[in-house]
């Protein structure tokens, strides 16, 4: 593995990143960010680039001279409806929005490893970048792996990684089987009916049915989104089927006392992220042979991240990288991703590559 290079590739595209930055599109409107990757990675010549993945995904595939895994990493190309209020020259010009989970830096390390790539290209089985789309809102995954094109690439293992604020910067997160949670958004509106004052017992009052559906929701593990909105919090599948059914089961059971029409809307669906233990394996040990510290994880973490699909398809890890203990929270609007931990990203990817597509 060419180190120097490495340092060499993650300096150049630091002024990619902070291009991303400054441009910042949410889910399912990433065409000018899908644009920007793909002009710069056909100047990395791969066998072949896939647009219009599951919307505007896209992948760049390098293909080795003989037969061998295929390995596919992954980065997210949406931003977040989160105003940017980082005081740089790169600071978002489109109002409201910002790259505020460091999105922008994921997509400039699988840049530069598609120019790693350029220069030293798999000597077996072939690598996959893939850039894909509506990571936010759990849409993207799913639409990714049901287009046919991406069918065929047929990945063996799949790698992403996520910086996460309050670590040790350039520290490892890791952990086998859930990283991440499931989750699930959902909407529930209660329909009642008005009446003169003079006659309230004409009318449907929803509000006592809400306070009863509030109480009953919170004893479930849900985290409140907004009035009317929750999130389904759990660390299987398997449990978030039980919670659901009993969620809209629930809110169903107040239309027939009340008289109330209820509509019931999910949102934002994410599977549990469950890391194979051979994939995780390799990640520790690529990073512990390059002197990277890793940080084994005892619990999963609380969030809930669209590569679970992923890893339901294939031998998958989804690991962290620390951004500093001191660095602004994901999602706020002071967060900027910090370059300095680009080339730990690119190191690691690198090295994973290097094991599985180069080493006999």
């Amino acid at each position: 593995m060419n180190r120097p290079l490495l340092g060499q590739i993650a300096r150049k595209t630091t002024g990619l990143r902070r291009e991303l930055h400054k441009y910042p599109e949410i889910a399912n409107l990433e065409a000018g960010t899908a644009g920007i990757i793909a002009k710069v990675l056909e100047e990395t010549g791969p066998d072949a680039l896939l647009t219009g993945i599951g919307g505007y995904g896209l992948a760049a595939v390098y293909n080795g001279s003989e037969d061998g895994a295929a390995v596919m990493f992954r980065a997210e190309l949406d931003a977040l409806p989160v105003a940017d209020e980082i005081d740089t020259g790169y600071r978002s010009v489109n109002e409201g929005l910002g790259h505020k989970c460091g999105h922008d830096g994921h997509m400039a390390v699988l840049v530069g490893l598609g120019m790693y790539f350029k220069e030293h290209p798999p000597a077996k089985g072939k690598a996959i970048l893939l850039f894909q789309p509506a990571e936010e809102t759990g849409e993207g995954s799913k639409r990714v792996i049901e287009d046919a094109r991406f069918r065929e690439l047929k990945p063996d293992y799949a790698f992403a990684y996520h910086n996460i604020p309050g670590y040790e910067k350039h520290a490892i997160i890791l952990r086998e089987g859930i990283f991440a949670t499931a989750s699930r958004g959902f909407i529930a509106k209660l329909r009642g009916k008005t009446s003169h004052a003079a006659h309230p017992d004409q009318g449907i009052n929803p509000a006592r049915s809400m306070a009863h559906l509030i109480m009953k929701l919170e004893s479930l593990p849900a985290e409140v989104i907004t009035a009317g909105e929750y999130a389904l919090v759990t660390f299987s599948d398997q449990v978030m089927q039980v919670l659901v059914q009993e969620a809209e089961h629930y809110v169903k059971s107040l239309e027939q006392p009340s008289g109330l029409k209820t509509v019931f809307e999910w949102t934002e669906e994410f599977l549990a992220t469950e890391n194979d233990s051979t994939a995780a394996g390799m990640v520790k040990t690529c990073a512990t042979d390059n002197g990277i510290t890793v940080i084994e994880k005892k619990e999963p973490f609380p969030w809930s991240e669209d590569f679970g699909r992923f890893s339901e398809q294939t031998r998958a890890a989804l690991f962290g990288i620390g951004a500093g203990k001191e660095h602004s929270e994901l999602h706020s609007p002071g967060y900027d991703f910090p370059d300095e931990i680009t080339e730990t990203a690119l190191t690691l990817f690198a090295a994973i590559a290097d094991r599985l597509l180069n080493t006999e």
